[in-house]
């Protein structure tokens, strides 16, 4: 069985703007599992979605991670609002993160990497439902996304967008927390590959 080919392209080809800062509602750990509790009694389980872009650079697999402040690395991804269809929400999701306001752009998913599931009103997260658990607080599935060959993110100003080599992520669960983490080993059953460029035909008079 070979592994499923998916196409990267070099990092010169995205340009990056800055736009209006984009604040979390929920400023702390305490505020957080407090919404996820009214969402969990309103509309149980809560269902997430986490996107990884993956780039080239110096023929590398490179992986885009928002950095706030010094410490904190997270990957691009919201919650999923009752009904809508995954697809729809990574639209919704990293159009309002990195497209103009107002604008939706298309961002299609080509490979699901991982699911994670919190068991309880708290931190933990597990790739599997723990046996003692039988309706998780939240399932969060994350999503490896086709990039086309060339675009430009528009990162909130209080944001860095930045690409970190998957051979930094191994390994680095201090550093980008254990979904990040686990990356390299996830994303190894996927091949990589950067295509040439289109070859410009010349205009003949």
């Amino acid at each position: 069985m070979q592994a499923a080919a998916v196409d990267i392209f070099p990092l010169s080809g995205y340009s990056i703007k800055t736009k209006e800062p984009q604040v979390d509602k929920e400023k702390s750990a305490e505020a957080r599992f407090n919404k996820l509790r009214e969402d969990f009694k309103a509309h149980g389980q809560r269902r997430s979605v986490e996107m990884v872009m993956v780039v080239d650079d110096h023929r590398h697999p490179h992986v885009l991670l928002l950095q706030l402040g010094q410490t904190f690395f997270k990957l691009p991804g919201g919650h999923l609002q009752p009904g809508e269809s995954d697809q729809d929400g990574v639209n919704r999701i990293l159009s309002h993160k990195f497209a103009q306001e107002g604008e939706t752009r298309e961002w299609p998913v080509a490979q699901m990497v991982c699911q994670w599931y919190r068991p309880n009103f708290e931190t933990c997260l597990y790739p599997y439902v723990p046996p003692h658990v039988t309706n998780p607080k939240e399932h969060k599935i994350v999503y490896l996304i086709q990039l086309p060959r060339a675009c430009t993110f528009e990162v909130p100003s209080n944001y860095r967008l930045i690409a970190v080599p998957v051979f930094e992520l191994f390994d680095s669960k201090d550093s980008y927390g254990q979904v990040i983490a686990s990356l390299p080993q996830l994303l190894s059953r996927f091949k990589f590959a950067v295509p040439h460029e289109p070859e410009e035909k010349e205009n003949s008079e």
